[in-house]
C-alpha cells in the first residue's frame, strides 16, 4: 500500500472528529504520521513539545521548539518533524475547522474561521514569550490531561470549549496579512504538493525532471528552486531518497531479489541501486536486509 503525502485521519469517534497523537522516536499513539514523515492534512493542527526538543519544518523553514513550546499549523500545509532528541516527545491536536464554526454559514465561520484558515498563514510559533502565548500553552497542557484521563460525561464539551478559547486568543493576537510574499508562500505550497504527490505515485517509472515540473506548470529551473527552498533538496535527490525508502520496505517485507527490487522502485539497473543505497545507508541492500532480519529475529526471542 502506497503512503501518500495527504494524511486521512482516522478519528477514534466519528461523531467527534478530534484526535491527540503522542509522538516519540519509537512511533505514534494512536498510529499516525510522526518523525521524518512529510505530510499534510485538511485538519488544523497544534503541536506541543512535552519533553525534549524538536525541529519541525514548515514550507522550508525550520522551527526549533523546546519543552512547553508549541506551533500552530494551518490546514493543507506540508510539514515534517525532521529532528526529535532521543527521549523527546510531542503531542499533536488535530481537528477540522468546522469545530470552531459551531454550524455551517454561522457568523463565527464567516468572521473568525474561514478568513484565517483560507488565508496565507501557514504556521505560527507559540513559544511563551508573550502573555497570550502562555494562555494558549496552559490550555494545551489542560487539553493533554483531558485526552489522557478517563472520558467522563461532557468530555467532548470540555475539549471543544478549550479549543474555541484557544482559537479566539490566537486570532485576537494575529493580524491577517495581504502581503504578496504570503500569497506566494501558499501558492508555492500548492505547487510543491502537486509535484511531491506526482513523485509518490510515479516513482517506479523512469521520471524526468521536466515531467515533475510540468505537473505544476513550472519550468525546470523554477521547479528546482521551489524544491530547494521548501524541502532543502533537489527534485532528483528527493526522488532517489523516496525510491530508497520504498526499497527498504520491500527488502524487509518481501523475498524479491536485489535486482527485482531495484527495477520495482525505479532504478534502471541493480548497480546504480546498490551504489545509491550504500551512499545513503552506509550498507548494501543485502547487508541492510540481513541486519534488520537478525534484529527482528532477536526481538522475537
Amino acid at each position: 500500500m502506497k503512503k501518500q503525502l495527504h494524511e486521512t485521519i482516522q478519528y477514534p469517534d466519528d461523531a467527534f472528529p478530534y484526535i491527540m497523537y503522542t509522538h516519540t522516536n519509537h512511533g505514534s499513539i494512536p498510529k499516525g504520521r510522526g518523525v521524518n514523515d512529510l505530510h499534510w492534512h485538511e485538519e488544523l493542527q497544534i503541536t506541543l513539545v512535552t519533553k525534549g526538543k524538536l525541529t519541525i519544518q514548515v514550507n522550508g523553514i525550520n522551527y526549533d521548539l523546546e519543552t512547553g513550546q508549541a506551533i500552530f499549523i494551518n490546514k493543507s500545509v506540508l510539514h515534517i518533524v525532521t529532528n526529535l532528541n532521543q527521549d523527546g516527545e510531542y503531542v499533536s491536536f488535530n481537528f477540522p475547522e468546522k469545530l470552531l464554526a459551531f454550524y455551517s454559514d454561522s457568523a463565527m465561520e464567516k468572521r473568525y474561521v474561514l478568513p484565517y484558515t483560507k488565508s496565507f498563514l501557514l504556521s505560527l510559533e507559540i513559544k511563551g514569550d508573550m502573555e497570550w502565548h502562555n494562555q494558549i500553552l496552559q490550555i494545551l497542557w489542560d487539553m493533554k490531561k483531558e485526552f489522557e484521563s478517563k472520558k467522563s460525561w461532557g468530555w467532548e464539551y470540555e475539549v471543544s470549549i478549550k479549543t474555541v478559547q484557544l482559537w479566539l486568543i490566537l486570532i485576537s493576537n494575529f493580524s491577517l496579512s495581504s502581503e504578496e510574499s504570503s500569497k506566494y508562500n501558499r501558492l508555492q505550497q500548492e505547487r510543491l504538493q502537486l509535484m511531491l504527490s506526482f513523485i509518490h505515485q510515479n516513482y517506479s517509472n523512469n521520471l524526468t525532471l521536466k515531467e515533475i515540473a510540468d505537473i505544476a506548470h513550472l519550468s525546470v529551473s523554477e521547479c528546482t528552486r521551489g524544491f530547494k527552498k521548501s524541502i532543502h533538496m533537489t527534485p532528483y535527490f528527493y526522488l532517489v531518497t523516496y525510491r530508497l525508502k520504498k526499497s527498504c520496505e520491500l527488502l524487509l517485507s518481501t523475498d524479491y531479489s536485489i535486482t527485482e527490487i531495484a527495477l520495482r522502485v525505479g532504478f534502471n539497473n541493480a548497480n546504480h541501486f546498490i551504489q545509491s543505497f550504500k551512499k545513503h545507508h552506509n550498507l548494501t541492500p543485502k547487508e541492510f536486509r540481513k541486519i534488520r532480519n537478525e534484529q527482528t529475529y532477536t526481538m522475537r526471542l
